[in-house]
């Protein structure tokens, strides 16, 4: 079995001159790629006999919008406990620097004979976001685009039938955006004059959702009726 400092070490050798990056991150090795040449060094990953990555994973959309700007703890707390908060920062500060584009689309990529596991990321400055569709070297990929493509906007060039597949075909927005309203911009219903499904702007207002408390009213005082089922406590 390939270890990752086996894995890094053959990266480094075979594609270092094609991509941006090499991470040896905790639980895989990573390689940042720029939009032109991600078709290359995919197919690259796939063919190379060392590398073998045979088998495309998962392809996910990453909006990075106001990253580093944060009220929890991220990078060094991920076994530090429930309590995750961090001090309130300044307008605009960063807890973590961020230089990069907002969009970016990650994969995960196995090799079976090797029994190793990667990840290729590539971000894109554009607006829209465009990538190149890796449906030619794994045709895997098809749904998982057309995933990305629904929920963050990012268009695949050279798909075969680029089309939402979560949300209707007349949904308005990319709803994984972190700028896309919790409510959503307009809502679904049943009109029985036209018998069909009609779109209308949405008619609840938008709010924060808030934890909830048990407020010390009557009902938690002893004697109450509620406080006495609670306790066990019957009229019997």
């Amino acid at each position: 079995m390939t270890t990752q400092s086996t894995l890094y070490d053959a990266l480094v050798d075979l594609i270092s001159d094609k991509v941006d990056a090499i991470h040896q991150s905790h639980d895989m090795v990573s390689v940042d790629v720029a939009p032109a040449n991600l078709l290359t060094v995919a197919k690259q990953l796939r063919d190379e006999p060392s590398l073998r990555f045979d088998a495309l994973i998962e392809v996910c959309g990453v909006d990075y919008s106001d990253y580093g700007r944060t009220y929890w703890r991220t990078t060094e707390a991920t076994t530090g406990g429930y309590d995750r908060g961090v001090m309130e920062q300044s307008a605009g500060e960063q807890v973590v620097p961020w230089d990069k584009p907002r969009f970016a689309v990650a994969y995960i990529l196995r090799s079976v004979c090797h029994n190793t596991v990667m990840r290729m990321r590539v971000y894109l400055s554009m607006d829209p976001p465009i990538v190149a569709s890796v449906t030619g070297i794994w045709p895997v990929a098809d749904w998982f685009e057309r995933e990305a493509f629904d929920l963050f906007g990012i268009i695949f060039d050279g798909h075969p039938d680029l089309r939402r597949i979560l949300t209707d075909y007349g949904f308005i927005g990319h709803p994984f955006r972190k700028d896309f309203p919790l409510i959503g911009h307009v809502e679904l219903r049943y009109d029985e004059q036209s018998q069909r499904c009609v779109y209308e702007p949405v008619s609840i207002k938008p709010r924060v959702l808030v934890p909830k408390v048990i407020r010390q009213d009557s009902r938690h005082l002893p004697g109450h009726k509620s406080h006495a089922a609670k306790q066990g406590v019957t009229d019997e």
